[in-house]
């Protein structure tokens, strides 16, 4: 009888984790015989080189290694797990290889190497996929930050960073975090959702996505704005598909997060963080200062946080209207606020000042939130106008949680340049502004 035929009749927990530890023992045994045919050194040249071919090389090698009489009493799937699970430590992000593969899985959350969480359908679930040790799971934090050329140690105990794919990555590790390393990964979708594909998921209604579009098309500028995980940069990546093919478009971000698959002119930036020595910092509002340089017709800040947001609103009252950005807040009330407190942090004007450029600046704030049960949608539009040295307010339409529905308070006032802009006709403009049921 073989040790695992003699674990699988032992009861209960004992069995199990006799069963854990052999397979523990046997991904070891197969990893150490792999370094021995395939050096470290090999492995990460080729991935350097070609990720596609150092995977078929690697798993190449395990398959011919699990041949091995040591495996006879390993059957053919669970050679095939162990070959998988092998390789994905080898090459991969080791046991998150599973998650990150589902596309179901929206974010997942490692609180240490017992407790891996994801989300799915904006719900937090936990996770069977554990890493063995702490050490497993400092090797896969290192396999991301390494080639971004970051290091993560006592030293540098915080690091944001993106995985090739685009996914966003943050790493907290002790002494910070109490309870091991702390592993947060976003994950975006390679295509991005449409207005019409939002519209059907529940996150807006179509009289809303036709005013975005035509918003869009029309150059108004517009800010988006919401919390952790509402749905801001899947709602800014939809409005971006409606920008015209025939300009040019700068996107600016501190971590790559928008998809331009689509749009043939578009330059990406992206700022960067200081180098271990400290140096070679080049912030968000670096780059919009330089983007106002490369004859943007658009310019689009991923998330604006800063310093940058007073260049930003400088930008949208100089010529380059149409600009899109978001930010972090909770009603478009409050993005009036913190962008005069990020304003200031460019340059101490006084905020009547600050209110009349953002009057002047912006056309449209789009609130979106994401409620209880996870679902993310639209809440609020709001016009914007300055008007003697404060910003003026006009609700548009908001999400009414007691009926459950829409409830439209105004059209635009700048509907009838929008329609110009846009080229419609004032059937297309009178269609719409009456299906609002305006009092």
């Amino acid at each position: 009888m073989s040790l695992l035929e003699y674990l699988r009749e032992m009861p209960g927990s004992l069995a199990q984790a006799g069963l854990d530890e052999e397979w523990r023992g046997r991904k070891s045994q197969l990893q150490d015989a792999l370094y021995q045919r395939l050096s470290s050194e090999r492995i990460a040249q080729l991935l350097v080189r070609d990720r596609a071919h150092a995977e078929r090389e690697v798993s190449a090698v395990l398959e011919q290694l699990t041949l091995d009489a040591r495996y006879r009493g390993t059957d053919a799937q669970q050679r095939r797990c162990l070959v998988q699970e092998v390789l994905h430590l080898v090459v991969g992000l080791g046991p998150l290889e599973k998650l990150l593969d589902d596309p179901t899985v929206t974010e997942i959350m490692v609180n240490g190497p017992g407790h891996v969480f994801f989300e799915r359908q904006g719900r937090l679930h936990a996770s069977d996929v554990v890493f063995d040790d702490e050490q497993q799971l400092r090797m896969v934090i290192d396999r991301i930050v390494g080639p971004l050329g970051r290091r993560v140690d006592e030293q540098c105990p915080l690091v944001s960073a993106r995985l090739e794919q685009g996914h966003r990555v943050n790493v907290v590790i002790p002494p910070l975090s109490l309870d091991g390393p702390i592993l947060t990964i976003r994950k975006f979708r390679d295509e991005v959702f449409t207005l019409e594909e939002l519209t059907g998921k529940g996150s807006m209604e179509a009289r809303i996505a036709q005013l975005l579009r035509w918003s869009v098309v029309g150059r108004r500028n517009i800010a988006v704005s919401g919390g952790t995980g509402s749905g801001k940069t899947t709602l800014l990546n939809a409005l971006s598909v409606e920008i015209p093919p025939w300009e040019r478009v700068i996107t600016i971000e501190d971590a790559a997060e928008l998809r331009f698959s689509v749009h043939p002119h578009v330059v990406r930036l992206e700022a960067r963080m200081r180098n271990i020595e400290g140096n070679g910092e080049i912030s968000i509002r670096d780059l919009v200062l330089n983007a106002l340089r490369m004859r943007p017709d658009r310019i689009v800040v991923g998330e604006c946080r800063g310093a940058e947001a007073l260049d930003m609103l400088q930008a949208m009252n100089t010529g380059h209207d149409g600009s899109l950005t978001t930010l972090h807040a909770n009603s478009p009330a409050d993005v009036v606020s913190r962008l005069v407190m990020m304003a200031r942090y460019g340059m101490d004007l006084p905020v009547e000042v600050i209110e009349e450029q953002i009057g002047a600046a912006l056309d449209l704030i789009v609130q979106v939130d994401r409620s209880a049960s996870g679902r993310r949608r639209v809440t609020q539009l709001c016009s914007c106008e300055g008007r003697q040295g404060r910003v003026r307010l006009m609700p548009l339409v908001s999400w009414d949680v007691s009926l459950q529905a829409y409830v439209w308070h105004a059209a635009p006032p700048w509907l009838s340049v929008l329609a110009q802009a846009c080229s419609l006709t004032e059937g297309e403009v009178e269609a719409w502004r009456s299906s609002l049921l305006l009092s």
